[in-house]
């Protein structure tokens, strides 16, 4: 018996969802960082089994949302749920829970598949301090299976992935067999390069700076040169500096390390050009939001639509109106 189905990732920010999937795939596709909020997109990865295929889907951490960038990532993730068969809510079990885990199981209770509690990081929390844990999130949500795993060593995936596997629908696969993950090449490109920046920069940066693709040009043959140019945005001016670091040394180090790990994904060398840029506000910005490949929701994009259209009409019957007083 075969079974295939589609899997969410869930949870607060920093709870451990990107190290969970690319522990599962046995790849690196999605960016891992101690900051919250690392993921802002929702990443597909594809993992095969003996007995079926499971499609997990990592969603953007959630989160009470204070810019347009944040709403539109707790949307995603939100909306995730109307097209999953079996969710994963991923918590970190090193911490109590609080008012962002109650709103996160408010939001599933409208969810009308099975959700999983994944109690991951296991490995820095005694059992006795587990329970408590495990008796306050129980009050909020009534969960399918309450698994405990660490997703940094592994302990316990094992068996959530055949849960959730058993929880699946009985079908053919949904990609194929050597499909890995949706992300583009050039979402891949911009992400490695915001993972180093996150990782060599001070901790208010990172709510504050963004990667964008300005040129990506291909190699016209196997294991030819790949043509990188970003733009890091960051919101003030003085964050402009952090990134530089003194003489360009912060810069050319996440460049350095951003080819290295582009040209073992890619398969061959690749030019990475680095700049860096001040653009306040960014993270209410829609089209820099577009440019990240932020989904919109379906009703905002129709609502703007519907306003444009009725701002046009007004416009004609004034002509008209004008027209006729002339």
């Amino acid at each position: 018996m075969t079974r295939s189905g589609v899997v969410a990732i869930v949870g607060r920010p920093n709870a451990g969802k990107s190290t969970l999937l690319n522990r599962i795939i046995g790849e690196k596709i999605a960016i891992v960082s101690d900051k919250p909020q690392t993921t802002r997109t929702r990443i597909l990865g594809v993992k095969n089994y003996p007995d079926g295929q499971v499609v997990f889907v990592d969603t953007p951490g959630i989160h009470r949302p204070l810019h347009r960038m944040n709403v539109r990532m707790v949307d995603a993730a939100v909306d995730s749920l109307k097209e999953v068969d079996v969710a994963v809510l991923v918590h970190d079990a090193s911490t109590r829970p609080g008012k962002g885990d109650e709103f996160v199981s408010r939001l599933l209770k409208d969810a009308t598949v099975p959700v999983i509690l994944a109690l991951n990081k296991i490995d820095l929390v005694s059992k006795p301090k587990l329970l408590p844990v495990i008796d306050q999130l129980r009050q909020w949500h009534d969960f399918a299976e309450i698994v405990p795993i660490s997703a940094d060593s592994g302990d316990g995936v094992e068996r959530l992935e055949r849960l959730l596997l058993e929880r699946l629908p009985e079908g053919e696969p949904l990609y194929p067999e050597d499909f890995l993950t949706d992300q583009p090449q050039r979402t891949l490109a911009a992400e490695t390069v915001r993972e180093k920046v996150l990782q060599h920069t001070r901790a208010e940066l990172p709510f504050s700076t963004a990667v964008v693709i300005d040129q990506y040009d291909e190699p016209d043959r196997p294991g030819g040169l790949t043509r990188i140019y970003c733009t890091i945005l960051v919101e003030q001016e003085s964050q402009k500096p952090i990134v530089i670091g003194r003489a360009g040394e912060m810069v050319k180090r996440i460049g350095s390390e951003a080819r290295r790990d582009l040209e073992a994904a890619l398969g061959g060398k690749v030019y990475l050009d680095l700049r860096v840029k001040v653009k306040a506000d960014w993270r209410d910005d829609e089209a820099v939001l577009d440019n990240l490949g932020l989904p919109r929701k379906p009703e905002e994009g129709r609502r703007k639509t519907e306003v444009r259209r009725r701002k046009k009409t007004a416009a004609t019957e004034l002509r008209k109106g004008a027209s006729r007083n002339d």
